[in-house]
């Protein structure tokens, strides 16, 4: 049998990466249901569809669904259909994504955002291979494997009440961890490269590369949005970029910022610092509060939102830091 083409390979050399795809090599085979984890925009939709097809249900349909994106009282129509006069604007039958996706996979996205009433509906129909439209009277057998995702901490939510236990271990059969950008360091230079590739193959600009100055903003950057930060940072940047190389100037605000951040860091000794004024002069008072915000806002994110950690960080009281929230919220 040979290899099944994937249509987007998951790219990195990295320890992180290289883990999640031989993990993927080993479950592709099998129809046993997987949960994806990890933070916004790390790519576990790709994850999903790299299973999909590398699996023997290739060829067959894979239907993703945000579970965070539709409403509430659409979401048994959505993922069950229904028929026609159940409810109003029923005007006629629908399948629904679980019929679609009967003899492939359906990626059940934001899993965590489901309402407990339909988390007790989805148990049912994941254990008993069989969905019952709204407003019908028969079940319908479907056999689709089952992947989920979620950015949520879905064991705390079992603790707190708000996911069911026994949906979580019916889908959490395996577990795939998605890892941020920031562990995957070694990854950084062949991703922005492909995505350049990308943005200037399609808007027809000829980009050969980077100036030395993007090359390195984009490298010292910690991409809290991961790889879909990455991504729109490099489409933004071809979409400005009017020479054949893209420099720092195209760059969003909060990468050109943390280059700065980054040239204060280090010994502290001033003889240390490298401050660049070849392109005009800087308002001082300006720069010094970027980058004082910059701290801020990355110390508030290691301490998980919490203000008091923040502070011991940064080694400022609690009222110290929150006082210099403030003046930015003005």
């Amino acid at each position: 049998m040979s290899t099944p083409k994937i249509s987007r390979p998951i790219l990195g050399h990295s320890k992180a990466i290289q883990s999640v795809i031989k993990l993927i090599d080993k479950v592709a085979k099998t129809k046993t249901n997987i949960l994806v984890i990890g933070e916004s925009g790390t790519g576990k939709e790709l994850i999903a569809r790299m299973i999909h097809e590398s699996s023997p249900m290739a060829g067959k349909p894979f239907i993703p669904i945000n579970c965070g994106a539709i409403p509430e009282n659409l979401i048994e129509s959505e993922m069950f259909g229904h028929k026609r006069g159940s409810f109003t604007g029923a005007v006629s039958d629908k399948m629904g994504l679980f019929e679609a996706a009967n003899g492939g996979t359906l990626f059940l996205d934001e899993v965590g955002e489901l309402p407990l009433a339909m988390q007790v509906k989805l148990l049912r129909a994941i254990q008993d291979h069989t969905i019952r439209k709204v407003g019908g009277l028969e079940d319908t057998k479907v056999d689709a494997r089952i992947i989920a995702a979620t950015n949520r901490d879905l064991e705390m939510g079992v603790k707190n009440g708000t996911f069911r236990e026994d949906l979580y271990y019916r889908l959490n059969v395996i577990m795939i961890k998605s890892p941020p950008l920031r562990d995957r360091e070694e990854d950084i230079d062949l991703l922005m490269r492909h995505f350049l590739k990308k943005f200037a193959d399609k808007q027809k600009k000829e980009i050969l590369g980077f100036e030395p100055e993007a090359e390195a903003a984009i490298k010292a950057y910690s991409w809290p949005g991961n790889i879909r930060e990455l991504e729109n940072s490099l489409e933004r940047a071809v979409t400005l970029e009017n020479s054949d190389r893209i420099s720092k100037g195209v760059l969003p605000a909060p990468v050109i910022q943390n280059g700065a951040k980054s040239q204060v860091q280090g010994s502290g000794n001033s003889t240390d610092l490298k401050i660049d004024f070849s392109t005009g002069s800087i308002h001082l008072d300006q720069t010094l509060f970027n980058l004082e915000t910059l701290y801020l806002e990355a110390a508030l994110q290691q301490a998980k939102g919490k203000p008091e950690g923040a502070a011991n960080l940064l080694g400022l009281t609690g009222e110290q830091y929150r006082e210099r929230l403030k003046k930015r919220q003005k």
